[in-house]
């Protein structure tokens, strides 16, 4: 089984999770990290790595959704994925948005993160569009 993280800057990864569950109910297997102000890089380090030890228990690997590339959530979740000690692996994936936290449940069943990884972005690249008008034909039934 594969478990989520949902890293943010700010409240985002919390509120992500809650809105998920508003839409789904409860998401066991997703949890949420945010960094703030108040506790800083070296507080933001320690909450994730006891968020992952707490996701890695019986999990087959752990799925970090990151909100950007590069961010300190980013860091912190790419040393634990690419440290040769870390056990399950871990993945991770930047541009969280609530269809991931959604779908972490189609993929939650899968046996290798990597492949979870691939398949939630190949699920929610759909998502991502823009709004435009669609001329409708007028016709003359009434």
């Amino acid at each position: 089984m594969i478990h989520v993280i949902v890293a943010t800057h700010g409240p985002l990864a919390a509120a992500l999770l809650e809105s998920g569950k508003m839409v789904y109910g409860d998401l066991p297997h997703v949890h949420a990290v945010c960094l703030n102000d108040q506790t800083g890089i070296e507080g933001f380090r320690r909450d994730f790595a006891a968020t992952l030890r707490h996701a890695s228990a019986s999990a087959d690997g752990v799925l970090v959704l990151c909100d950007m590339q590069s961010g300190t959530p980013w860091n912190v979740a790419c040393e634990q994925a690419f440290n040769p000690l870390t056990s399950p692996p871990v993945a991770v994936i930047a541009g969280v948005n609530l269809p991931m936290v959604l779908q972490a449940d189609e993929i939650m069943h899968d046996a290798q993160v990597q492949t979870a990884a691939a398949r939630l972005i190949a699920l929610t690249q759909p998502t991502l569009v823009q709004a435009k008008p669609v001329p409708s034909a007028q016709t003359d039934d009434f």
